[in-house]
């Protein structure tokens, strides 16, 4: 009976390694272009599906002009509310880029950003902005020491954060004061570009984003929301000196100590709002001196400072 638990065992065993060393021989590529799953080798043949681009295929054999494949892909009818489901079939053996595939990030990455600018347009392919973010998350994970990995990573994650944050902007919480009764935009993909690529720029950029599901709706002219708002921009600079965003994440903390002026005179404050214009005119200084060639925000910068050195309001109706 021992022997026989044992030869069990050592065959279960046996499955569970050939099945993994199966998976890992599995040849896999992604899809370069819109293409056509056929049932047999041969145009003429039942056509089972589309595959998108961005679509990663599994590749269980291959004949001349052709391949065999599993791939994921999405259903036609009701794409919004159905869930993606896996094909077999024969697809035209053109377009698909493999690890191996000579330049296959640039590849890729030429394609997502075709793509991604394909969504910017009005009237652009349906789906467009989808393909985008799939082109440049594959290109991260297949080809992970490519120059463009990084960049690519926080591509697929921003486009990811737009999508969501434009039907954030619909729902009846998006003008809720407290952000924690607000909807919350998933920031793990964020999160994990700003992790694993801690310290570059695109790590930095991914670090800005999440501070936006901390923002308040509508302030209802209380100190309490710009006060933390400014808080929340002063320690992104303080913890991202070199990212491309700091510059704007001061300027958008001067506004809001800008702002606090206003709402801290109108409740006889006077104080506060004396400190307040102080706070405002040292970070927006602070974006002058440092961050001279970014004329975007030292510009703005600027001009912050002209107002609040005339006692020129920055929020709230501007008239006196």
């Amino acid at each position: 009976m021992l022997h026989k638990v044992c030869f069990d065992r050592c065959c279960l065993s046996f499955l569970v390694l050939f099945l993994a060393l199966s998976a890992l021989a599995t040849e896999r590529g992604i899809m370069l272009r819109e293409g056509i799953i056929y049932n047999s080798p041969d145009t003429s043949s039942t056509k089972l599906s589309n595959i998108g681009r961005g679509r990663e295929v599994a590749i269980i054999e291959r004949t001349p002009g052709w391949m065999n494949v599993t791939g994921t892909v999405q259903p036609s009818q009701d794409p919004d509310n159905e869930a993606d489901r896996n094909v077999t079939g024969w697809i035209i053996d053109k377009g698909v880029i493999t690890p191996t595939t000579p330049d296959g990030d640039k590849i890729l990455f030429g394609e997502a950003f075709d793509s991604e600018m394909e969504a910017s347009h009005r009237g652009g392919r349906r789906g467009a902005a989808q393909d985008a973010m799939r082109l440049y998350a594959r290109i991260a994970e297949y080809f992970p020491s490519s120059s463009l990995a990084a960049e690519s990573a926080y591509r697929a994650a921003d486009i990811r954060w737009q999508i969501e944050a434009e039907d954030a902007a619909t729902r009846p919480s998006a003008k809720m004061r407290d952000p924690a009764l607000r909807y919350q935009i998933d920031d793990q993909y964020m999160k994990k570009v700003a992790k694993k690529y801690a310290g570059t720029k695109w790590g930095d950029l991914a670090a800005y984003r999440p501070i936006e599901n901390k923002l308040c709706g509508d302030w209802e002219a209380t100190a309490k929301c710009p006060e933390m708002e400014a808080q929340l921009y002063m320690k992104y600079a303080e913890d991202h000196p070199q990212s491309p965003k700091t510059p704007e994440a001061l300027y958008k903390a001067a506004w809001r100590y800008s702002a606090l002026i206003v709402i801290y005179r109108t409740d006889n404050q006077q104080k506060k709002a004396e400190d307040s214009a102080a706070r405002a005119l040292l970070v927006a200084k602070k974006v002058m001196s440092q961050f001279p060639n970014d004329t975007n925000w030292s510009s703005r910068a600027e001009r912050l400072v002209y107002m609040v050195q005339n006692n020129i309001p920055t929020w709230g109706p501007n008239v006196e």
